[in-house]
């Protein structure tokens, strides 16, 4: 097999269709957020990022940076090993228990990203639970389609946040197949939010263990920043609670928490875990310092709050569509691939504006769109010049004003 034409027909395919994916080399600045320097070809300028998933901009938090520094100075760069070998940290342990806390659980445990902990806390309960049958939402994160696929077990998709069609599904059931419900809190890409109550009611009548996805609404929601759960007074109901270090915390991490038994096997049975190698100090105290600074950050949820309504409200009053929600995620809709590749480029280019194109397979095709995420750090200034810029590029590029 010729391995190089291959690779490279199936990448010309892909730019054919305006799907190729290219990345903006940006320097963030400490301090600055959301400006960061744009650099190309050894020249660099000034742009606003929008589309950030350091939702509450504690990646740039003196408080946050400071106890990365201090950790490494004191303990080093890594951990040495394996959590099972000699890499678990005291840090790890404490962190571990606040995060428990957070979601109302008996126990918690980390991993390195928040795809990790889907594809090892998902994926090993689909494995090592006897006859599985998972029930997932069909906007579902890839890391849980992977976490599934992986297992090799048999998955249903019911219709999004339809809680008769899992119902439905749920009957169709064989009785001796042991039932996962998983799904999200937050859709990252439609900006909407889960029933939670409504479908623990559904998997509770079916005997199922609930799986609860909240990378998208931890620390952003909530009187501590316990996520969706939190708000809709639900997290004891849910067996599951997965949750990101990288969003909201504005650090790297993911994390799952349970029941004491539940997160013990895990703990014992998951491969993503026993043979990869600990967070490193810097970053396990990152996480800390920026967990306990959110929980007791009531003012950074309300401006968040705040600033994504504004938003919301310029974007319709300039007649630039938009996916509306509840949420503080903003999807400005394109429709085509192509195009909002170009859209992206003309605001980073002439609007110095940064926005990277959402296109499939993260959406379906026809949906494609910018999806923006407002943050704190964002001013009133910041959203009028989007707004402008946005209205310049639908006028340039002579995009759909109704979606």
């Amino acid at each position: 097999m010729d391995f190089e034409a291959f690779f490279a027909d199936q990448l010309s395919g892909l730019k054919q269709e305006g799907r190729y994916r290219t990345f903006a080399t940006l320097e963030r600045l400490a301090g600055q957020f959301p400006v960061a320097n744009y650099r190309r070809e050894n020249q660099s300028k000034p742009v606003v990022v929008w589309c950030s998933n350091d939702y509450l901009a504690m990646g740039q938090n003196p408080d946050v940076i400071a106890a990365m520094q201090q950790a490494i100075g004191e303990q080093g760069a890594g951990v040495g090993g394996t959590r099972n070998i000699s890499g678990t940290n005291f840090l790890h342990v404490e962190l571990e228990r606040e995060l428990a806390q957070l979601h109302g659980k008996q126990a918690g445990l980390l991993f390195t990203s928040g795809y990790v902990s889907n594809l090892s806390g998902l994926g090993t309960l689909c494995a090592k639970l006897p006859n599985v049958m998972v029930f997932s939402d069909e906007l579902n994160h890839a890391s849980m389609i992977e976490a599934m696929r992986a297992a090799r077990v048999p998955k249903v998709i019911y219709r999004h946040n339809d809680v008769d069609d899992l119902r439905e599904k749920l009957a169709d059931a064989p009785d001796d197949v042991t039932k996962i419900v998983a799904f999200e809190s937050v859709y990252s890409m439609e900006g909407d939010m889960a029933p939670l109550h409504d479908l623990c009611d559904v998997a509770q009548e079916f005997g199922a263990l609930t799986y609860l996805d909240e990378v998208h609404a931890v620390g952003l929601y909530g009187a501590n920043g316990g996520g969706l759960s939190e708000v809709q007074d639900a997290a004891a109901r849910i067996d599951v609670i997965e949750g990101t270090l990288a969003k909201a915390f504005g650090v790297m991490g993911g994390y799952i928490t349970g029941s004491a038994n539940l997160i013990d096997f895990i703990r014992s049975f998951s491969s993503s875990f026993i043979f990869t190698t600990a967070l490193p100090p810097g970053l396990t105290a990152g996480a800390l310092k920026s967990l306990r600074l959110v929980r007791e950050g009531k003012h950074l949820r309300e401006t968040l709050a705040t600033n994504a309504a504004l938003l919301k409200s310029k974007l319709k009053a300039a007649n630039i569509p938009i996916l509306e929600g509840p949420s503080h995620i903003v999807p400005v809709m394109v429709g085509e691939a192509d195009t909002c590749r170009k859209a992206s480029q003309v605001l980073l280019e002439e609007h110095g504006v940064y926005v990277q194109p959402i296109n499939y397979p993260t959406v379906p095709r026809g949906t494609e769109r910018l999806r923006l995420t407002p943050t704190p750090a964002h001013t009133a200034e910041h959203i009028d010049q989007l707004v402008h810029a946005l209205n310049q590029v639908w006028d340039k590029l002579e995009l759909r004003r109704v979606f």
